[in-house]
């Protein structure tokens, strides 16, 4: 195969990886807490015909060299931990991050997990859980029969009951924070997994460390801009289309010298 069409033929899996990595932003626009994901592309190797500086005469130097690439290739996705807009619910189970840190949630192996999405409901034992089932972590469980429930900024649940007393505190929500973010590993259901990359997770207080306040009522919209993904959709569309032409245009010049040489 002609090495031109080689190179273009990386760039058309290269877009169109990107263009499933654009897709899916799009699909989760209205996922709550989700962070969209962004391509990163890196050149393959390159034939080096000449170094650069090579001795070209008796007293000359090459000034440049003669390197050519073979493609291009994804070398990564990156989630984009930017904050999302805050929507209002009037919901007292709903809880956003404001700022920087994961709600961490029990898995069914004994694990962690960490998740932006603070949409949680009560089990049949009145646990917090997540809409799938999965348990907050730590624990907090709401006595049956009470007439509010009220979280502080700083994750304080206390709750006031209906036969009155005053408020009883239950707990604390605690959040995790992470020295690298971008490299956990995201395996769905709104959640993430720490990585060698992401480091061990931070867990203290919301709103003291670094770590983001608690907003009751409220829950973190996706942080995809729909108008960029559709310009990163048209780039990623004409990008394509030009490797594509690339080539067909290497097809027309063999043809050209296979029906006149």
């Amino acid at each position: 195969m002609d090495a031109s069409m080689w190179i273009a033929k990386t760039g058309l899996d290269a877009q169109q990886t990107r263009m499933s990595v654009i897709s899916n932003n799009l699909a989760n626009v209205n996922t709550t807490g989700f962070k969209r994901d962004r391509a990163s592309f890196e050149d393959m190797l390159y034939q080096n015909l000449r170094q650069p500086g090579a001795q070209i005469g008796a007293d000359a130097q090459a000034p440049t060299g003669l390197m050519l690439g073979t493609g291009v290739r994804i070398v990564a996705t990156e989630k984009t931990h930017t904050q999302g807009s805050l929507v209002t619910t009037k919901n007292a189970l709903d809880l956003a991050v404001q700022g920087e840190g994961f709600f961490q949630i029990a898995q069914a192996d004994g694990t962690i997990a960490y998740s932006r999405d603070g949409g949680f409901k009560l089990s049949a034992t009145g646990q917090l859980v997540t809409s799938n089932g999965a348990a907050l972590q730590p624990a907090i469980t709401i006595p049956p029969n009470v007439a509010s429930i009220s979280i502080g900024q700083d994750g304080t649940v206390s709750v006031e009951t209906a036969g009155g007393g005053g408020a009883q505190v239950l707990g604390q929500i605690q959040i995790a924070r992470f020295a690298n973010p971008a490299g956990l590993q995201a395996i769905g259901q709104n959640l993430l997994k720490e990585t060698g990359a992401s480091g061990a997770a931070i867990v203290g207080q919301a709103g003291q460390g670094g770590a983001g306040q608690l907003m009751q009522g409220a829950l973190e919209a996706s942080n995809v801009n729909v108008v960029e993904e559709m310009v990163n959709m048209i780039e990623t569309q004409r990008a394509y289309e030009i490797n594509s032409k690339a080539i067909s245009a290497v097809d027309g010049m063999l043809r050209f010298l296979n029906n006149n040489m």
